[in-house]
């Protein structure tokens, strides 16, 4: 079942109120845990965008130090 901005919405606005259930339409789901919740947003938030034609994007950060 793809995943629709009302739903993704009730996800952020889950983990915003800092619960781990969610009601979809005659559907609720508990979460596990926060870092559940957060993982069903970044999935909802990626399936969204493919299906809008909008790349993922990515982001690769680099950190150096000096070894002294």
């Amino acid at each position: 079942m793809p995943y629709t901005d009302q739903q993704l919405q009730a996800l952020r606005d889950a983990l915003a109120g800092g619960v781990r259930r969610v009601r979809f339409e005659n559907r609720e789901i508990e979460y596990r845990s926060i870092e559940e919740l957060k993982a069903a947003i970044a999935a909802a938030e990626a399936e969204l965008a493919k299906a809008g034609g909008k790349p993922t994007i990515r982001q690769i950060r680099v950190s150096t130090e000096k070894g002294f």
